[in-house]
């Protein structure tokens, strides 16, 4: 919420004059009619009429929701979806149907089956984000991930195997956008790097992190996917450098190949459970040129 109100137009000045409230509930409004049209987009036009907004207000509270990534717009069509950051939001909240739920019970045994920690992590953007770690009992452990941290993709075990399930080219364009990054921040990768990291987690089957990122504290994971093939997140396992040995990282492999496909399961029995919702758009009296805003 803080991080819209930052990114409405104006809205400081109209918090300071009393008028802050309104402006969140208009946005909030929009949010909720681009959801009720999610699957086909909906057009300015249509935003419009549904919220009795004039059309500048209307355009202005959508470009915010934007710039917060809680909407996004279509090039072609220039029709408004939700958001990827909705998403996030939402599996960081949900605890009945998201991904940390429905990982759960495989982080209590790939803990409890290693003794290590165990992780469980989504995309982000460009970004890996953990959304829970769970401990091991073995005394040596290493706390290179928390909950909540966010690491570029490709950066650590589980946000390498997500990198390594995307098509090449998006591969291609995430390296690019992360190269300055990685440059200041994280001095043992490179593009180049990653590159090789990605090939060779696809010919492995799962992702290692050989300790790059901090000494000694070495990671495998393996990426979770949708039934369609998308990318949902993954699952990871940290452990020191002396306990994960060619063989280790085989028996870890296998443990991890084995929640991965509960996890997938379980996605794969919600997504046959869930009836299609037809929704219902209004419709323009005649076509009409996309508008542009």
């Amino acid at each position: 919420m803080e991080e819209m109100i930052e990114n409405l137009p104006g809205l400081r000045h109209e918090v300071a004059s009393g008028s802050g409230a309104q402006a969140v509930e208009r946005a909030l409004q929009l949010l909720s009619i681009v959801g009720r049209g999610a699957e086909k987009g909906v057009a300015l036009s249509d935003v419009v009429a549904d919220s009795g907004l004039n059309k500048p207000t209307a355009r202005r509270l959508l470009m915010a929701l934007m710039r917060s990534r809680l909407l996004e717009q279509d090039e072609l069509s220039r029709r408004y979806y939700l958001g990827g950051e909705l998403y996030v939001l939402g599996m960081l909240a949900s605890r009945r149907h998201g991904l940390l739920e429905m990982a759960g019970e495989s982080l209590k045994r790939l803990s409890g089956l290693s003794a290590d920690t165990s992780f469980v992590s989504m995309r982000r953007d460009d970004y890996a984000v953990c959304l829970h770690r769970e401990e091991g009992t073995h005394p040596v452990r290493t706390h290179a991930l928390l909950t909540g941290d966010q690491n570029p993709l490709g950066i650590g075990a589980g946000s390498l195997a997500m990198l390594a399930a995307l098509p090449d080219s998006e591969v291609e364009a995430i390296v690019g956008r992360i190269e300055s990054v990685i440059a200041v921040q994280y001095p043992g990768y490179s593009p180049e790097t990653i590159r090789e990291d990605v090939a060779r987690t696809r010919e492995a089957g799962y992702a290692l992190n050989p300790g790059r990122v901090i000494a000694n504290s070495w990671g495998i994971g393996m990426a979770i996917l949708l039934p369609d093939g998308r990318l949902a997140g993954a699952l990871s396992i940290a452990a020191i450098d002396s306990r994960m040995g060619e063989e280790r990282q085989k028996e870890l492999a296998g443990l991890l190949r084995q929640e991965v496909e509960r996890v997938q399961s379980k996605l794969r029995a919600l997504f046959s459970s869930q009836k299609p919702v037809t929704q219902t758009i209004r419709q323009p009296a005649r076509p009409r040129t996309p508008e542009r805003v």
